[in-house]
C-alpha cells in the first residue's frame, strides 16, 4: 500500500482513539453489607468508571437474605440492576444505574480476565469483605476468582481496598489484617461516622462507599466533608466531589 494512499487514509481513520478499558474489579464476599457494595458500584458507574464484577458464592446468599434478591450467572445484568436500584431501606426502584460497562465474571471461573496481571486494571476492592476473603487473599489461597484477583492486585502493585465487615475481629484476623496492610492494601473497616450529617439509613452506607471511593482516588458526591466548623455537616451545602483520579491519588 502506497503511503498516503485513499486506502491508508482510511485505515487510520479507523483506529479507535480511546485508551484501552481499565476497570475497576469489585469483589463482593459473603459479609453482611451488600448495601455498601451496591452504593460503591452506584458510585464507580456514577463517576464513569468501568466495573468488572465479581459475586462470590457465599455473597449470593447474603444478598438474597438481606435483599431477597437472587443473583444467577445466567441473568445476572437483570439481577443486578434490580438490586442497585434497591435503597439501603429496602425501597425498590430507588435508583436507575447504568450497567452499560459493567461486565461480570463468575466466581469459580479462574481464567478469567482479572485472574491474570496482563489483564488491565485500575485497582480492586472488595465490599464488603468477609473475615473468610481477608485470610484468603491475606495467605495467598486464590481458592476462587475474588481471591485470586486480589492477590494480582497485590502482586502488581495496583490498589487494593479491603472494607471488612466483622465484629468483634478476632486475633487471627487482626493479623490478617496486618499482612494486607503490609502488602500495600488499604484496610478500610465499613464502620460509618455520623459527623456527615446523616439522618437515613442510607447516608450511613453512602458515608462507607465514599470512603471506599476516596480510598481509590475516585471522585464522588456521596457525603460531606469535614471542613473544620462544628455542626457544618448539618448546615453545609451540598457534598462537593472527591480527588480526581488523574491527580495521582491512587
Amino acid at each position: 500500500m502506497k503511503p498516503g494512499s485513499d486506502h491508508e487514509d482510511q485505515r487510520h481513520a479507523e483506529r479507535p482513539t480511546a485508551g484501552p478499558r481499565r476497570p475497576w474489579v469489585v469483589g463482593v464476599s459473603g459479609a453482611s453489607g451488600t448495601p455498601y457494595a451496591a452504593a460503591v458500584l452506584r458510585g464507580l458507574l456514577d463517576a464513569g468508571e468501568s466495573v468488572d464484577l465479581i459475586v462470590s458464592r457465599a455473597s449470593r446468599l447474603t444478598l438474597l437474605d438481606e435483599t431477597g434478591i437472587s443473583f444467577r450467572d445466567a441473568h445476572w445484568r437483570d439481577d443486578l440492576s434490580a438490586w442497585l436500584a434497591r435503597g439501603a431501606d429496602g425501597k425498590p426502584d430507588t435508583f436507575a444505574p447504568d450497567l452499560s460497562d459493567v461486565r461480570h465474571w463468575a466466581p469459580g471461573d479462574l481464567a478469567a480476565g482479572p485472574s491474570s496481571g496482563s489483564y488491565p486494571v485500575a485497582g480492586m476492592l472488595i465490599v464488603p469483605a468477609s473475615t473468610a476473603s481477608v485470610a484468603g487473599v491475606a495467605l495467598g489461597l486464590s481458592k476462587d476468582l475474588l481471591q485470586r484477583a486480589a492477590s494480582v492486585t497485590l502482586k502488581e502493585r495496583r490498589t487494593l481496598v479491603v472494607a471488612v465487615r466483622e465484629t468483634p475481629l478476632g486475633g487471627q484476623t487482626l493479623k490478617h489484617l496486618v499482612t494486607l496492610d503490609e502488602a500495600g492494601a488499604v484496610v478500610l473497616p465499613a464502620s460509618p461516622g455520623f459527623y456527615a450529617g446523616a439522618t437515613h439509613i442510607q447516608d450511613l452506607v453512602d458515608f462507607v462507599a465514599g470512603r471506599v471511593l476516596d480510598a481509590a482516588g475516585v471522585p464522588h458526591r456521596l457525603y460531606r466533608r469535614w471542613e473544620g466548623e462544628l455542626g457544618g455537616s448539618r448546615t453545609g451545602p451540598d457534598p462537593e466531589p472527591g480527588p480526581d483520579p488523574a491527580s495521582g491519588a491512587r
